[in-house]
């Protein structure tokens, strides 16, 4: 297999990590090649034919391509998860299929514009008011993810899912946010439910080595 894309990005990162609960390892089991932002790559003519969009991750597996992460990471679920790390009753996976779904039509696009305000834009360029609106929409949100935690020890009930890795990236950025930039994005949410369940995954899951990650992103 081969993955398209830098390790500084979200959706590359939700990629990486199911990789990594599946048990495959980097120059093993799949090649990645650095690609988007400073990497360029993503407009060339090679580049487009495998992925329209111009966007990573991008997967080849044979003769097999795609692109959208969520949907790579499903497919890695369906193809490669010989020890059953993802639970497959229906209950469990479509339970997490919900949460996915919210986290990229949803979630995403109300914490993107802070994300990008705080870490992308010029500070003379930035609009405030904009970042700190996105950010307490977000709280809101987060707020229902809040409440399903309290009565399940994960996303979609008591095992560990892929719907928890692209939530968690999302919660980990908020997080980050605040702390370094918390005059601009006020107040977070006091979600005690969404708190245990990342003590959780740091213990149970590859979480912290992508989550180490981000922090050197949002902190440069």
């Amino acid at each position: 297999m081969r993955l398209w894309g830098r390790k500084s990005s979200i959706n590359v990162q939700k990629v990486l990590w199911c990789l990594a609960e599946l048990g495959l390892k980097e120059g093993v089991d799949f090649e990645r090649i650095d690609a988007g932002l400073q990497f360029g790559i993503v407009r060339s003519p090679e580049f487009l034919k495998l992925n329209p969009n111009g966007l990573v991750p991008t997967l080849e597996d044979g003769d097999l391509t795609l692109w959208e992460s969520n949907t790579i990471m499903r497919y890695l679920v369906s193809q490669h998860d010989k020890n059953l790390r993802f639970p497959q009753d229906v209950k469990s996976r479509y339970g997490s299929e919900k949460w996915m779904d919210w986290q990229v039509g949803t979630l995403w696009p109300a914490l993107r514009p802070t994300f990008i305000g705080l870490t992308r834009v010029p500070e003379a360029e930035r609009d405030y008011v904009g970042i700190q609106k996105a950010y307490q929409d977000t709280n809101q949100l987060f707020s229902s993810l809040d409440h399903t935690l309290g009565s399940y020890a994960y996303c979609s009930g008591e095992q560990f899912q892929i719907g928890d890795i692209v939530l968690s990236l999302c919660v980990h950025r908020w997080i980050l946010l605040n702390e370094f930039f918390p005059r601009e994005t006020g107040a977070r949410a006091d979600l005690k439910n969404i708190d245990r369940w990342l003590k959780q995954l740091k213990t149970d899951t590859h979480f912290q080595e992508f989550a180490e990650k981000e922090l050197n992103i949002i902190s440069k």
